[in-house]
């Protein structure tokens, strides 16, 4: 089956400043992946060509096969776009705004999705949007969305402004419909405790290349953080790069993450004759994985 999104070989630049070169992903139907990665890694800026607002230097992003720059109206149709989770026209109440943004998608329009969600937020469909918190607005925002019944949804930073009972509410709800529906969801968050409760598969950047793209439960059953103790001025074992994740010292304890056993992590060191003691392997969670392979700063 053909991807619903592939990009191959993306490079751009701001200016001088390159943002990425020969960037290569694909997102299969169906998946819910989230794009982590630092500021200024590029994560709007891939936002903004999947959405065909940015044309890239170099390289091709198809979605549906087809080429975002040249796509047709049909076929944009069915992408749902929420950036920075805000709605406009906030003179309107609830039941105007869908009514407004029904006429634009005649013959394919849910409204029920829309109000569905209304419900759960408790909200009245004669309330204004003005009225509305931060929140509220942005669960109406992706209502709408719903409403449209895109096959694929793009959301940048679809938590911000949320507090963490319209987050989890967003997530929950986001999660269940995309799940029933089968569509397939590229989202980005700063708020990575969401994405592990969200996400199928994840694509870590880091400045200028992907690190990795791989199931969450695959990534989390297989990172470990490993700590041990170790005499002070001896410094920090010269193992593979791509294998041992930014070793830190503090004291006599050396801190890094890897993918390798714990036996693979003794016979690495063992052969480098290297001292150490109490050393410890452990599961972490997806923004301690993030934050172990990416670096703290």
């Amino acid at each position: 089956m053909e991807p619903i999104i592939q990009c191959k070989n993306l490079t751009h630049y701001y200016g001088k400043r390159l943002i990425y070169k020969d960037l290569n992903f694909s997102v299969p139907q169906g998946r819910i992946l989230g794009l982590l990665g630092k500021n200024g890694t590029g994560k709007t800026t891939t936002i903004n060509i999947l959405s065909g607002y940015l044309q890239p230097q170099a390289g091709e992003c198809k979605i549906f096969g087809e080429d975002i720059t040249k796509m047709s109206p049909i076929m944009r149709k069915e992408i749902g776009l929420l950036i920075e989770g805000h709605v406009q026209y906030q003179f309107m109440n609830l039941q105007e705004i869908e009514r407004f943004y029904a006429a634009f998608y005649l013959g394919k329009w849910k409204k029920e999705a829309y109000y569905a969600l209304l419900e759960k937020l408790k909200v009245a469909p004669k309330q204004r949007i003005s009225r509305m918190s931060c929140g509220q607005r942005s669960q109406v925002a992706l209502g709408l969305i719903l409403a449209q019944d895109p096959s694929l949804l793009i959301l940048d930073d679809f938590s911000l402004g949320l507090d963490p009972g319209y987050r989890r509410l967003f997530v929950d709800y986001l999660r269940e419909y995309a799940t029933a529906e089968n569509k397939t969801v590229f989202l980005t968050s700063h708020i990575i405790q969401d994405m592990e409760r969200l996400v199928d598969d994840c694509i870590l950047m880091d400045y200028g290349k992907i690190l990795l793209q791989m199931p969450v439960d695959e990534l989390l059953q297989t990172i470990r953080r490993y700590t041990m103790h170790i005499p002070e001025q001896q410094g920090i074992p010269q193992i593979a790069h791509h294998s041992l994740y930014h070793p830190n010292v503090l004291g006599n304890t050396l801190e890094f993450f890897s993918f390798l056993s714990l036996k693979e992590v003794q016979q690495e060191l063992t052969k480098q004759n290297y001292y150490f003691t109490h050393l410890k392997a452990e599961k972490v969670g997806l923004e301690d994985a993030f934050i172990g392979l990416t670096g703290k700063y």
